[in-house]
């Protein structure tokens, strides 16, 4: 059993760090609300510090789920960031979507000081962190993959080594470059099904049987026919996601027409009020549209 730090307690990194504790891990947690820290180490008999740092120290992996670039600096660096309380030759794993560039930037940081570094996004969503189901993308030293690869599957229905450092991040963008599309085109075939009079339950039934099946299919078009958006993944964060997507889609010379069209979309349903609403919403802004 290892020694472990785990910083961020939301949906994700909640039941995350749960299922470490379950392991029978020595885990303790760090949240900027340090009441849920609390809650979190009640609950599955772990410990909690005030500060990245106290969290990290004597940790063999720290482990990061948290909002954004700026969040993971902020736990990162300075006199009370994880790297000032983590030793040399412990690792340090980071499951938030993050732009490569702030990846590479702080490996550099941590390999200065002798400290692994492994950028591993996840997907799967709350119900597969929950669930211990999630698919994780990882990029790193293949030394320091295959030390932390084993107590991530505590959480992990597939976890992959799919380069150096940063190519976890691209393998994200990638995901979520082609969420984008099949929402967008889940949408207008559930809007085509509505205006022709059709039973949207009967033609997904029948068409998801054949080639256009998908995880998205299989779970949104229930919701989405219901007119119910208020869970999964926000539509905020897909745009943060969706921003590095292209971003980094520059950057390679990458041609992303569709994922472009699909991030003006979720704009306007920021304009509708449905910054939270899940990804899915694109059918409740093809409906608005009439």
């Amino acid at each position: 059993m290892a020694t472990l730090t785990f910083l961020g307690l939301g949906v994700m990194g909640y039941p995350m760090a749960g299922h470490l504790a379950a392991m029978g891990h020595d885990v303790c947690v760090y949240n900027r609300t340090a009441a849920k820290a609390e809650a979190w180490a009640k609950e599955h008999g772990g410990r909690f510090a005030p500060t990245p740092a106290q969290a990290a120290r004597g940790a063999d992996i720290v482990f990061s789920c948290v909002g954004n670039d700026d969040d993971l600096r902020s736990v990162v660096l300075g006199e009370n960031g994880a790297l000032a309380g983590m030793a040399s030759g412990a690792i340090y794993v980071d499951h938030t979507t993050v732009s490569p560039k702030v990846t590479r930037d702080l490996a550099a940081q941590a390999q200065a000081q002798g400290i692994g570094y492994v950028d591993a996004p996840v997907s799967g969503g709350q119900a597969g962190a929950e669930n211990g189901a999630l698919s994780v993308m990882c990029g790193g030293a293949q030394a320091d993959f295959d030390r932390a690869a084993p107590i991530m599957e505590a959480y992990a229905k597939i976890c992959r080594r799919l380069g150096e450092v940063g190519a976890g991040q691209v393998t994200k963008m990638c995901n979520q470059i082609a969420i984008a599309g099949l929402v967008q085109g889940l949408s207008e075939a559930l809007l085509m099904a509505e205006k022709s009079g059709l039973d949207g339950e009967a033609v997904v039934e029948v068409i998801s049987q054949g080639a256009a099946g998908s995880w998205q299919m299989a779970n949104r078009h229930k919701t989405m026919l219901a007119d119910a958006f208020e869970h999964g993944f926000a539509v905020d964060w897909m745009r943060k996601d969706l921003k590095i997507c292209l971003e980094a889609g520059d950057e390679v010379g990458a041609s992303l027409p569709v994922t472009a069209l699909v991030d003006q979309f979720y704009k306007e349903v920021q304009l509708m009020g449905g910054g939270r609403w899940d990804t899915s919403a694109l059918f409740k802004r093809l409906k608005a549209l009439g």
